[in-house]
């Protein structure tokens, strides 16, 4: 299996979240793809916060993609220069107001590795106790939700987990607590 060979590539949009670029391809058989768009993201951490009494954080808030208010896990972008695990350690306490004893990187997963190259790390942190008050941005308006474990894996079950990458995330995450 070969790469395929970048011939051209131009953006089309180019904001702070939305960047598209198309690209013109040869194909390993030869064959020329003259339109192939790619969605550029920064790169994501989504967090699994289990607190120091055993319960998941969870948050809740309105995803205008979806149309829907969604109960998600927090998750955030890794700010250019910055560590994933700073990340996640820095947007779960801006976002719920808990502090970790300690992270672990449980997955890195590609949102669609077909049309977008960014990575979503996933960070399992433990010994969690709320420390402060939320530090929301002027366009978050977040509600945090805490379930047990044993909540957090009927609502996995039952599909009410509505995010993809936090769906696969909460897995891995649940395999990693049950060898806790």
């Amino acid at each position: 299996m070969e790469k395929w060979k970048l011939l051209a590539s131009e953006y089309l949009v180019k904001r702070p979240w939305a960047t598209l670029r198309v690209d013109k391809l040869q194909l390993p058989n030869g064959n020329i793809k003259d339109e192939y768009y790619v969605l550029e993201y920064p790169t994501w951490v989504n967090m699994i916060g289990i607190t120091r009494d055993q319960n998941i954080l969870f948050v809740r808030q309105y995803r205008h993609g979806a149309d829907k208010i969604l109960v998600e896990l927090p998750a955030g972008v890794v700010e250019d220069g910055e560590d994933p695990a700073d990340a996640a350690r820095r947007e779960l306490l801006e976002e719920t107001g808990y502090a970790f004893d300690s992270i672990k990187e449980i997955c890195k997963l590609y949102a669609n590795p077909a049309t977008s190259g960014n990575l979503t790390y996933t960070y399992l942190l433990t010994g969690g106790l709320k420390v402060q008050e939320q530090e929301l941005d002027n366009s978050e308006d977040i509600e945090v939700v805490i379930m047990s474990i044993e909540e957090a894996k009927i609502f996995l079950l039952e599909n009410q987990l509505g995010q993809a990458l936090h769906t696969a995330a909460l897995f891995y995450a649940l395999k990693e607590i049950d060898a806790l």
